[in-house]
């Protein structure tokens, strides 16, 4: 039985307020676990049923009548959540990479539905289901409130970010709600525009010394509209997917971190860069 999970709202700063709870953002892919009739179905956030994928997941024990909310994570060899290698052993069984399922919630318990239970007492019946954690299921770990220095502390050790809950929260099927917050620990870098996709919008991006960066997708109408204004003074050539610029416009933009072939992972504009 799939259950479309709870969504979040981002916040641009973390903020301290003991009415909410702090925990770690972790850098993988939203999982909906769930077992009834001795049935266990493993789902993405968007209903795409992948328990095939993750066979060590099926026998776990959790009894009959439970729905899970979670992030299935590969960590690095610092310990820390490694997206490239999660999409690796998602995208292949063959692959090495050992998976953890980090559960934050649960919405189904003994059969029955607990979205209306304020979000601490479900976290109580959470350590009733997962009363040890293990490398392959654990919950993931929060705090009260002290959100500002949590979040230095992520930043310190370069980890994704932060979600901040409100401690008597609903879970909220199939919504995005300020009850739940997102800090993303952004990274920033100025790059030069290489070029734009023309099928749909796309910029390509270099780096100071020529490398290429990466594909920008997200930047807002009114900055898209000052490129268009501009960008044929700049053109050299083009093929059937791409015009190609002199890399002279040169923006600011954030990204989650850099990929291990050295492209910014989801870069977005934020300016342009003198």
């Amino acid at each position: 039985m799939f259950i479309s999970p709870m969504l979040l709202h981002k916040s641009d700063h973390p903020f301290d307020d003991d009415n909410y709870i702090t925990e770690l953002k972790l850098d993988g892919f939203r999982t909906i676990w769930t077992k009834f009739n001795d049935k266990v179905r493993i789902y993405t956030r968007h209903n795409n049923e992948i328990t095939s994928r993750f066979p060590e997941l099926i026998n776990i024990p959790i009894p009959n009548g439970t729905v899970l909310d979670g992030e299935i994570i590969v960590t690095d060899n610092l310990g820390r959540p490694d997206f490239e290698a999660t999409m690796e052993r998602f995208l292949s069984t063959k692959s090495n990479n050992k998976i953890s399922y980090s559960v934050f919630d649960i919405i189904y318990h003994n059969g029955e539905k607990i979205a209306n239970l304020p979000l601490l007492e479900r976290k109580e019946l959470l350590n009733e289901v997962i009363p040890e954690d293990t490398p392959l299921l654990n919950k993931v770990q929060w705090i009260e409130g002290n959100a500002e220095q949590y979040f230095k502390l992520i930043k310190h050790h370069e980890l994704e970010g932060i979600v901040q809950k409100k401690a008597d929260s609903k879970y909220q099927i199939n919504k995005r709600s300020h009850d739940w917050l997102k800090v993303i620990n952004y990274q920033y870098s100025d790059v030069f525009i290489s070029g734009l996709r023309k099928d749909e919008f796309g910029l390509l991006l270099n780096f100071d010394n020529g490398k290429y960066a990466g594909l920008m997708e997200f930047m807002p109408t009114t900055n898209r509209k000052e490129f268009y204004k501009q960008y044929r003074d700049y053109i050299i050539e083009e093929n059937d997917k791409f015009i190609y610029l002199d890399p002279k416009l040169k923006a600011k933009v954030k990204y989650r971190n850099l990929t291990k072939k050295g492209l910014l992972r989801i870069p977005s504009f934020v300016e342009w860069a003198n």
